[in-house]
Order: structure tokens, then C-alpha cells, then sequence
């Protein structure tokens, strides 16, 4: 077979094309493939090589002028207009007439001012090749071999440009001859193709458009003429001779319509087979037990080697088999698509009839469950079946209704296959496969064959039987859904993930948490890598953590899940990867995601159960929360009330101080309140809003006593009267502009359903949180600045003062002038409500929480 064929027969196999020996091996090896007579060259799998599947050869329909003898009439004019050419490509599919030897000009152009303008000519020489020669302004380059008069269709390409009269000539994807200086001799730079010339195909003319000779005229077929007004790399014409032309800077692209044809010219339509690249692949060569390189299109001998514990497994599921499904399935069919060993089965090519007949009796006899548990070999069978159908190639003209059928049929037998009951069978043959993931990459295979459905009028197909399908196909996405995979894969541990039963967390299993997909951008049945980005929704909704903000009692009987983002490996039989891919946003139902490559995808969930407090700390922290929310409240009334009655100097702090209390004694009334509130559903909607407003009050106007603190430590320079405005903005507009949007925005995901308290499983959350983390941050900064100050000037008061003094003394005193604004600030500055963020650690820092937030 030839290397790709090979490849595909081992792999079918369960085997692996036979890798390059070491060196110590080479010679034992050498002897062995002569004992069984084999000689000259093997082929090899290079161990870092990476050959890619070869582009698969299309038919090009496309029409051909066909120039039947030499004769001085027939042409074809181009009926384009040419502009001005400093750089000119001409590429075309030609069939030599091979009864003559004479000169032939291919084309012509001629301009006015001088009629050989631009031309190709060529002739057959005595050895049987076809020699070209370019002409730019009257000037020939020699006549130089390109290709074999062999009578079969050959592609050429000639390339000129203006700077220094560089010109090339290509046959066949390979560069025939190529030079410099052609029109550039004299004193003057060579000058452009003049432009608004007339283009003839088959003659050379002695008069603009006319004055054609027969002894120069062509003879045989030209199709697929272009031109373009730049100079094409190799892999440009490479992927014009594989049929792929390139639009930018096209002058003349090959069409019926643009052209005028002589009467007696005659047209057919003929199926161009466009060539996929050549690559070579690695032999040994057995005689000589060295190794070399040959054309992968190569018909050579190979070997298929195991690995050991495969073939002994291959080997026991065979002998222990009935081979029940088998022949049932070949009975059925009346014929054998199925072997009975896998290692004995001919090679047979899969054409669709064959492929369709045999997925069709496969989905009855497995949809009947006749066989409620496949046996090993049956399994092995089966996949073995879908190998070979994943690697036909369409042809041209199949039946597309068909296709559409094979591919249902292929999905329906997969979702068989992958069915729950038969996850003891996938065990079994694991050092065969892998595991289940296999599958995901046959299917990924067999949508490349569905790329003929699509059509301009039928852009995306979607395919799918149970929880597994495909979707388009040009950028095709399969997914396999929860149940197919699930027990196959949950058991691959992801080690570095798996956190121990330490602070508060528990860890209970690994689950996949999403379906499998599988993302893969083609471009002329190639896969292209690109980035991805997309959204994977959760297969379980559990409960997610309450947020401690500002309920203070803890919900102690969730679950946690860790993340993980991942591609699968079929190769490695499913092992998780978090290589290029990162989470964008995770919510409680989905999981947003983005990576720099298309692979396998899914969200694999850790599933951590914090440790679950008993009836008795429920009751507890409740109990704590109620009493401390009204030791606070009524110690923040009466203070208010003080504030009011007694005659406290009027002064900015006092200003900031009245109203932070009455932010923070409405909050604390409402979150009394808001147990009773939660059976009406509108009466917790508003007691949520306002619980926000007030909250977010406070925390802005414990912001505004750090600014304030912060005019005292530095100068600013703005008046009181302006300041005092800048801070009623800041400590109520601001609050209710978060407040206003969060509603307006997010009015039906706002509320909590247990709660009445925004909804922490959405982004809404976020409205509460956010400001207040930046709050918590800005006072923070702000502590530290005040400490500083405090420190130093107690430390020089300290020197002026006592001088004297023991350094014990002085250390007590500076010690005292740090405690000092620490104690005084921390609740007045809302830093206490920093272990809120910690509470989910331990059940001791809900302890912490709610007594520091008491007696704020």
C-alpha cells in the first residue's frame, strides 16, 4: 500500500505502523523481514515525525478549449482589459498535442506600439520533452525543458518582473528554469507590460488581433488560464496547480463568459483530478539495513507492530468471543463487513453503499439489544467497523441523501456503543483503547466526509441521535453529552487539582460536569488551528456558597466545585490538560471559556463539600446574629439621638458621622427584618433594593470618613463647603446610581431564591461586592498613611517631651501610638467586614464576623 494507506491499515488494526528500529535492533531486525522473505524497501513511522493527513484530490469540472491541429484561423480572444504590468503571472492546465514537433505559441499579447509584447512559446524536442520559451518586449529567453511530451494533462506557470528582468518558469509545482535580465539590456531599466493590449490564446500575432500563421499556431487542449499583476511564490502556485487560485491582484480569471471563441474552436467539459502535495516518507531498506526516503504514493511492503499487552488482550478477547454479534451482522447483510480476527482481515476499501448497508443492520441489531452488554471482541469489532468507514474517501457524484444516512447511522451506533452498561466492556480493552475518547476522534474523522452536504443554499447541517451530534460541518462541532462519557472519565484523577479535607473543604469525587465537544475549523478537508471561545453549561445545579454580605448567619450545606478547564486526549485515552485554555467567567450554571487552539473540550467538576455545620451552630450564629444586630442598632440609635440632642460643635466629622449611622442603623433594622420578608415576593424584592441601598450607603460613607481622615493627614486644597458636597454625592448618590443600574439591568436575576439579598449565583453579586472591595481597599491605604503619621510625630513628641525616658518606655509609647488609631479606625473605617471574605475558610471566622460587625 501507499505510506497513508499503510498508516490507516495498521491503525484499523489496533496496530501501529512499524517505527524506525534503534540501531542496536537495526541488523537482528534486517534478518528477521529476510527469513520471511521480505526485501527492498519497508515502510517506516519516524518517531518526531509528523506527516499530516495529505489534502485530499478533488474533481475540478472546468471548461476546456480544445485546438484540434495546427491551423492559422482558430483563436480565442481574452476579452479583459489589461492594465499596465510591472510584474505579470500566467498559470494554466495544458495537454500537448505530442504529433508535432514545430514551434507553438501558447498565447499572445500585443499592444500597439509592438506586437510581441508578451508571449510563450514552446516546442517538443528529440528527447521527448516540452521546451518553453518567455518573450517581454521582443526579448527571448532561451528555450529550456519543463515537461514531458507525454500526451497527459500538465500545469505550468511563467513569472516576469520589471527590477532587473527576473523571469521563472514552473511545471508542475516544481521551478523548470528561471534567470535575470530578460528585457533589461541597454542603457535604460527595463519597462512595464504596456497595458490595453489584446490577449490572444493559440496564435502569435503579426498585427494586432490578426495575421495569424498555421506553422506557429497550437495544437492540443488549454484550460484554466490566469493571469495576475504581481510575481506568485511557490506555495502560491502550488495552491493554484492543487486548484485553489488566489483572488488578490487577479487580472484574469478563467471563465466561458470572457471569452470570444473562433467558430471552429471547439469546447468541452472536462474533470480536472487537482494533485495533493508530494511528501516522502521514511523506508528501510531491508537488504542493506539503511534507511531513506521515498514518495509517499508509493505502493511498498509495511509491517504493523503491538505493543505486548495490546496484542495479548486483542488475543484473549478473540478466543474468548462467540462472535455473536458478528456473524448476526454479516448474516443479516449477506456478506462479510465484519471478520472474525481482526488481525487477518484484508485490506478492503469502503465505498458508501457498503459503509451505509453495514451501519444500518449494526443500528438495528445494537438499538434491538439483543446483546444488552457487548463482549469485548464485538466492541473491538464494532470500532474496528468505524475506523474503516471514517477513513472512506466520497467520491464524486455519491449520493449525498446517502451520505446524509451514513452519517445518522454513524452517530446512532456510536451512541450505542458508548451506552452506559457497556462501561465494564471499555475497561476490559483498555490496553487496546484507551478508552472512550477514541470514539470522540472517529467522529471528528467521519464529519470531514459530510463536507459535500453543505451547499450556498445549505450552509450547516446538524446531525444527532440521543445526547450525541454534530453541528455544520466547514466548522464542525460534535458533542457527546454527559451520560455517554461520564463513567469512562470521571475515574481519571487530576492530581494536582485534588485539595485535601483541610480548611473546611472535603473533597467527594471528579465528575465531567459538561458534555464532550469537539471544535475543528477545515479549510480544503485540513484542519486549521485557531482559537476558541465558547460556553459549556452544567450538568448539575447544585447550591453555591451564600454570600456572608450582610447576612451573618452562615449556610452551612453546599458544595464547592473547582474548575477545571480541559482538552482531552484521545492518544492518551482521555487525560485532562488545562494547556492554553483559560476561564473566562464561571457561573453557577456555565462556564465561559476561551483557548488558543481546537481540540476535545469539556469542564471537568471537583466536587468539595465544605464541613457542614450541626443544628446546634446554626442555631447558635442565628441566635449571635439577631443579638448583635440589635446591641448595634440600638447602641447606633442612641448615639444618633445624642448627636441631635446634645450640642456637639457642628463640624464636618460629625456631619460624616450622623449619616454613617443612619445608613448603617436602617441596614441593620433591615436585615432584621428580612427573614419575616422572604414568604412575599414583592415585599422581598424591596426589602433587598433597599438592604442594598443602605449597605452600599454605609460602606460609602465609611469611604468618605477615610477621605476625610486623609484632609487631615494631607493638605487639600478645596473649601469645607465644596468638600461637604463632594462627600453627600459620594455617601448617597453613588449608592443610589449602583442601586439604579443593578435594577435596571438585572431586574429579574436580582433577588436571591432563598434570600432576601441580591442573587449570588449571577453576576449581580458583583453590584455589592465590587465597590465594596475597592472601599475596603482605598481605607486600608488609608489606615496604613494615618499609622504612619501618628507613629512619627508620637515618636518626636516622645523626644521633646522625655528625652530621658528608658528605652522600654519609649518602646511601650510607640507600641501605643500604633494600637491606638488601629483600634479607633478599624470599625470606623468598615475594615472589620474583611472577614467576611474569610468566612468560608472556617466555621470560627463566621464567629469573628458577626461579634466585630456587633459592636461597630
Amino acid at each position: 500500500l501507499d505510506w497513508w494507506h499503510a498508516d490507516r491499515y495498521c491503525e484499523q488494526h489496533f496496530a501501529q505502523l512499524l517505527f524506525e528500529p534503534q540501531d542496536s535492533e537495526q541488523d537482528s531486525f534486517s534478518k528477521l523481514l529476510q527469513s520471511h522473505h521480505i526485501r527492498g524497501s519497508v515502510w517506516l513511522k519516524e518517531r518526531d515525525g509528523v506527516l499530516h493527513k495529505p489534502r485530499r484530490r478533488r474533481g475540478h469540472s472546468v471548461p476546456v478549449l480544445v485546438f484540434r491541429d495546427k491551423t492559422d484561423t482558430k483563436h480565442v480572444k481574452v476579452l479583459s482589459d489589461f492594465p499596465a504590468l510591472p510584474a505579470v503571472t500566467a498559470c494554466a492546465h495544458l495537454q500537448w498535442d505530442t504529433r508535432t514537433q514545430e514551434i507553438a505559441t501558447i498565447f499572445s499579447y500585443a499592444v500597439p506600439a509592438f506586437m510581441n509584447e508578451f508571449q510563450l512559446r514552446g516546442f517538443v524536442d528529440e528527447e521527448g520533452f516540452v521546451r518553453f520559451a518567455l518573450i517581454v518586449h521582443g526579448h527571448h529567453s532561451p528555450y529550456l525543458p519543463v515537461f514531458r511530451a507525454d500526451g497527459q494533462w500538465h500545469h505550468f506557470c511563467v513569472t516576469w518582473q520589471q527590477e532587473n528582468g527576473t523571469w521563472a518558469i514552473y511545471a508542475d509545482g516544481k521551478r523548470r528554469a528561471s534567470a535575470s535580465g530578460l528585457c533589461a539590456a541597454g542603457p535604460s531599466a527595463p519597462q512595464a507590460i504596456y497595458g490595453q493590449g489584446t490577449f490572444i490564446i493559440g496564435q502569435d500575432q503579426d498585427s494586432l488581433g490578426g495575421t495569424f500563421r498555421a506553422k506557429e499556431s497550437f495544437s492540443g487542449n488549454i484550460t484554466d488560464l490566469h493571469l495576475w499583476q504581481k510575481v506568485l511564490g511557490t506555495e502560491q502556485i502550488e495552491q493554484v496547480r492543487s486548484c485553489w487560485v488566489t483572488e488578490q491582484d487577479l487580472v484574469f480569471g478563467w471563465s466561458s463568459d470572457a471569452l470570444e471563441l473562433e467558430s471552429t474552436v471547439q469546447t468541452v467539459t472536462t474533470q480536472l483530478l487537482c494533485p495533493g502535495p508530494v511528501e516522502e516518507c521514511r523506508v528501510l531498506e531491508v537488504g542493506s539495513s539503511g534507511f531513506s526516503y521515498a514518495s509517499c504514493l508509493q505502493t511498498l511492503p509495511f509491517i504493523c507492530q503491538y505493543r505486548k499487552d495490546a496484542y495479548w488482550q486483542l488475543n484473549r478477547a478473540q478466543l474468548e468471543s462467540s462472535h455473536s454479534l458478528i456473524s448476526h451482522e454479516n448474516t443479516l447483510i449477506a456478506r462479510t463487513v465484519i471478520p472474525d480476527s481482526v488481525f487477518t482481515s484484508d485490506v478492503q476499501d469502503m465505498n458508501l453503499s457498503v459503509a451505509l448497508g453495514a451501519l444500518d443492520v449494526l443500528a438495528m441489531v445494537l438499538r434491538e439489544g439483543e446483546m444488552s452488554v457487548l463482549e469485548p471482541s464485538d466492541l473491538l469489532a464494532v470500532l474496528q467497523l468505524l475506523k474503516q468507514v471514517s477513513d472512506m474517501e466520497v467520491q464524486e457524484g455519491d449520493d449525498l441523501e446517502m451520505l446524509e444516512q451514513l452519517g445518522q447511522y454513524y452517530m446512532e451506533v456510536t451512541g450505542l456503543i458508548l451506552a452506559e452498561q457497556n462501561a465494564g466492556t471499555w475497561s476490559s480493552v483498555s490496553q487496546v483503547i484507551r478508552g472512550p475518547m477514541a470514539v470522540v476522534e472517529l467522529c471528528d474523522r467521519m464529519v470531514s466526509l459530510l463536507v459535500p452536504l453543505l451547499t450556498a443554499e445549505r450552509t450547516r447541517i446538524t446531525i444527532q441521535h440521543g445526547n450525541i451530534g454534530l453541528r455544520r460541518v466547514t466548522v464542525k462541532n460534535l458533542w457527546f453529552g454527559y451520560g455517554a462519557l461520564q463513567r469512562c472519565l470521571s475515574s481519571t484523577a487530576v492530581s494536582q487539582h485534588v485539595a485535601a479535607s483541610d480548611r473546611g473543604h472535603k473533597y467527594l469525587s471528579t465528575a465531567v460536569g459538561t458534555a464532550v465537544i469537539s471544535s475543528t475549523l477545515l479549510h480544503d478537508y485540513q484542519e486549521i488551528s485557531t482559537s476558541v471561545r465558547y460556553r459549556l453549561q452544567h450538568r448539575a445545579q447544585n447550591e453555591i456558597p451564600f454570600m456572608p454580605w450582610p447576612s451573618l448567619a452562615v449556610d452551612g450545606n453546599f458544595h464547592v466545585f473547582s474548575l477545571v478547564l480541559l482538552h482531552v486526549s484521545p492518544d492518551a485515552g482521555g487525560m485532562w490538560s488545562t494547556a492554553g485554555c483559560s476561564v473566562v467567567t464561571s457561573l453557577q450554571d456555565s462556564t465561559a471559556c476561551f483557548c488558543n487552539h481546537t481540540t476535545n473540550f469539556a469542564i471537568l467538576l471537583q466536587v468539595y463539600e465544605l464541613q457542614q455545620t450541626t443544628t446546634k451552630e446554626e442555631f447558635t450564629l442565628q441566635t449571635l446574629t439577631l443579638i448583635g444586630c440589635g446591641v448595634s442598632f440600638c447602641a447606633l440609635i442612641v448615639t444618633f439621638i445624642l448627636f441631635l440632642v446634645v450640642r456637639v460643635p457642628k463640624s464636618e466629622r460629625t456631619t460624616v458621622h450622623k449619616n454613617l449611622i443612619f445608613a448603617l442603623a436602617a441596614a441593620e433594622a433591615l436585615l432584621m427584618f428580612s427573614e419575616l420578608a422572604k414568604r412575599n415576593q414583592v415585599l422581598c424584592f424591596l426589602v433587598t433594593a433597599f438592604l442594598h441601598l443602605f449597605f452600599m450607603a454605609a460602606f460609602s460613607w465609611m469611604l468618605v470618613e477615610g477621605l476625610l481622615l486623609w484632609s487631615k493627614v494631607v493638605a487639600v486644597n478645596m473649601s469645607e463647603d465644596r468638600r461637604m458636597k463632594f462627600y453627600y454625592v459620594t455617601g448617597w448618590g453613588l449608592p443610589v446610581l449602583i442601586v439604579g443600574v443593578t435594577l435596571a439591568t438585572s431586574f429579574n436575576k436580582y433577588v436571591a431564591a432563598n434570600h432576601c439579598w441580591l442573587n449570588a449565583q449571577t453576576n449581580v453579586i458583583w453590584a455589592f461586592v465590587g465597590p465594596v472591595l475597592f472601599i475596603l481597599a482605598v481605607n486600608t491605604f488609608v489606615l496604613l498613611r494615618v499609622v504612619m503619621v501618628t507613629v512619627s510625630s508620637a515618636r518626636r513628641r516622645s523626644k521633646m517631651l522625655t528625652p530621658n525616658s528608658s528605652l522600654e518606655s519609649q518602646i511601650g509609647a510607640q507600641i501605643w501610638a500604633t494600637a491606638k488609631p488601629v483600634l479607633v479606625l478599624l470599625p470606623v473605617l468598615g475594615l472589620t467586614w474583611v472577614c467576611g471574605v474569610l468566612v468560608h475558610l472556617s466555621i470560627i471566622w463566621a464567629y469573628v464576623f458577626i461579634v466585630l460587625n456587633s459592636l461597630q
